[in-house]
């Protein structure tokens, strides 16, 4: 399984010049069964690593492009008057892929954010009065802009919750971006990428992460982490039950592409900046980093 995971690991690195570290934690959210929000400045490759993912693995991929007059029925799907049919028909929504871009989310108004919301969660959408399910594995990257940006609208915490984890690419180094100055268009090269992972590969991983154990002291240490985040000043609320839920997937995951079958502690912390920052952010930009490294210095592995 390891060599499965380092086999599309390198290929997405190969597209991603120097950003190891951020497509192992997308390729580990994505087997964790989670949703990805990466935020940075234009330009920086967001679009370009989540259209990659979904060539790596083979996975349907639509791109929605989020603006200020993007309606909800532009994303989920309408019904329209069918006259040989003598009935309404309806027509899905570019939510109705494996993998779906929902790009420069934080564009469009808090009504048509709150359209994903049923479906990250329960992978399902309901629709004049009708529930459809999702296609499986259901996979949300948002891309998000800085609040400092004009023309964009924060989102709410019940959004944030529902990312597993964030991302932020940050400038390249300079032999990456030597490399992509000197190499082929990016683009170009992701319409070449040919899948690593079949269907059934992504779902045996995704099986074998719930496999994965984890021993009582370690859920002690989560729980420390959980509970110290309550305490934080400064903040009107800590993590979330599905906040401590999700790190404990996410360290599974990341433990299980090390080639392990049970969490360290170092899984935890490997994966804890990512899942943690935008739940501990609360309109403090900027401090979230800081209050994930006190809580991991505070917080003691051994009770």
């Amino acid at each position: 399984m390891k060599k499965l995971t380092d086999d599309t690991v390198a290929l997405l690195n190969s597209i991603l010049l120097g950003k190891d570290r951020q497509v192992r934690l997308a390729l580990c959210t994505l087997l964790a069964r989670g949703h990805l929000l990466i935020e940075d400045i234009p330009g920086m490759g967001k679009t370009t690593l989540s259209h990659a993912l979904a060539r790596a693995l083979g996975l349907s991929y639509q791109r929605i492009q989020f603006t200020n007059d993007l309606l909800p029925a532009d994303v989920l799907g309408f019904s329209i008057y069918d006259k040989q049919a003598g009935s309404l028909v309806f027509h899905p929504g570019p939510i109705f892929a494996q993998v779906v871009l929902a790009d420069e989310i934080n564009r469009a108004s808090p009504r048509t954010q709150s359209a994903l919301l049923e479906a990250m969660e329960e992978r399902q959408v309901s629709i004049e009065g009708e529930t459809r399910p999702l296609p499986r594995p259901f996979f949300v990257i948002a891309t998000q802009n800085p609040l400092e940006q004009g023309g964009t609208y924060p989102l709410p915490e019940s959004q944030l919750d529902r990312f597993l984890m964030r991302l932020r690419l940050g400038y390249p180094d300079p032999q990456a971006e030597r490399a992509l100055l000197e190499g082929e268009d990016r683009r170009s090269l992701t319409d070449k990428v040919q899948p690593r992972l079949s269907e059934a590969d992504l779902a045996t991983l995704q099986a074998a992460v719930d496999r994965v154990t984890t021993s009582p002291a370690l859920l002690d240490y989560v729980q420390r982490l959980l509970e110290e985040s309550r305490r934080m000043p400064g903040l009107v609320y800590g993590l979330s039950p599905r906040a401590g839920l999700g790190l404990v997937r996410a360290a599974r995951a990341w433990a299980l592409m090390d080639g392990r079958h049970h969490v360290l502690p170092d899984d935890i912390q490997a994966v804890f900046p990512a899942v943690a920052e935008h739940r501990l952010e609360q309109g403090e930009s900027g401090k979230s980093a800081d209050r994930v490294r006190q809580l991991l210095s505070k917080v003691s592995v051994i009770a």
